[in-house]
């Protein structure tokens, strides 16, 4: 599946410096006036993330008009900044919680506009998808060709009719994982642990087929 990568540092059209409080988890966590402005500052930032990373994949979701795309974002706004005040514990620091807080906003708004950009289409589940082959210097890719037949090989050998049609509508198609999910009347840990056994599956596949090395086992405690 791919993935939607937040850069570490937050665009300066969505920078709220100015704003933050000295200790935004402090802020976040006891009640009062102070913590009813952080949530205020909190989810302006949330909303502003999300209409910057929705107004990036409109192509995605070329058909709707600005107040569907608005309606995408607040959802997304609101879900980020949920998952953000569930997972305070867990900051540690490391950045600054804006930073943070940013990449929520980002990954669920991504996450909302693939749900919807597939909402209507329909879900092909292939037993296998075509290997293409990329570059204009096929020597330079002499390698990642072989590996990529590799796997397209274990794709085909190595799993269950199942684990074939999800493992390619999820990896390679690119099917959101909770559409997938509702169209076969089934839940995302079903989904992951049908995608987990089939890379354990491929993986011994390719070690057995020399194209993924052995891993090396751990040394001992003496």
């Amino acid at each position: 599946m791919s993935m939607v990568s937040a850069d570490d540092r937050v665009p300066p059209e969505l920078d709220l410096t100015d704003a933050e409080p000295e200790n935004w988890v402090e802020a976040l966590s006891t009640p009062g006036p102070r913590q009813e402005h952080a949530m205020q500052r909190l989810h302006k930032m949330m909303l502003r993330a999300s209409r910057h990373q929705v107004r990036r994949m409109r192509s995605a979701v070329a058909g709707f008009d600005n107040e569907r795309l608005e309606e995408i974002a607040n959802q997304a706004a609101d879900e980020a900044m949920m998952a953000v005040l569930a997972k305070l514990s867990t900051f540690e620091g490391r950045s600054r919680f804006t930073t943070w807080a940013y990449k929520f906003a980002i990954l669920q708004s991504a996450t909302e506009v693939r749900r919807y950009a597939w909402q209507h289409r329909e879900v092909e589940l292939k037993d296998l998808a075509l290997v293409e082959e990329r570059g204009p210097s096929p020597s330079s890719y002499a390698e990642a060709a072989d590996l990529a037949t590799a796997v397209a090989c274990a794709i085909d050998v190595a799993l269950t009719p199942h684990q074939r049609r999800i493992t390619v509508a999820l990896l390679i198609d690119d099917v959101p994982i909770d559409v997938l999910a509702q169209r076969l009347g089934t839940n995302r840990n079903a989904l992951y642990k049908t995608v987990h056994d089939a890379r354990t599956r491929l993986r011994t596949h390719l070690i057995a087929s020399g194209h993924l090395a052995t891993p090396h086992p751990q040394a001992g405690t003496s």
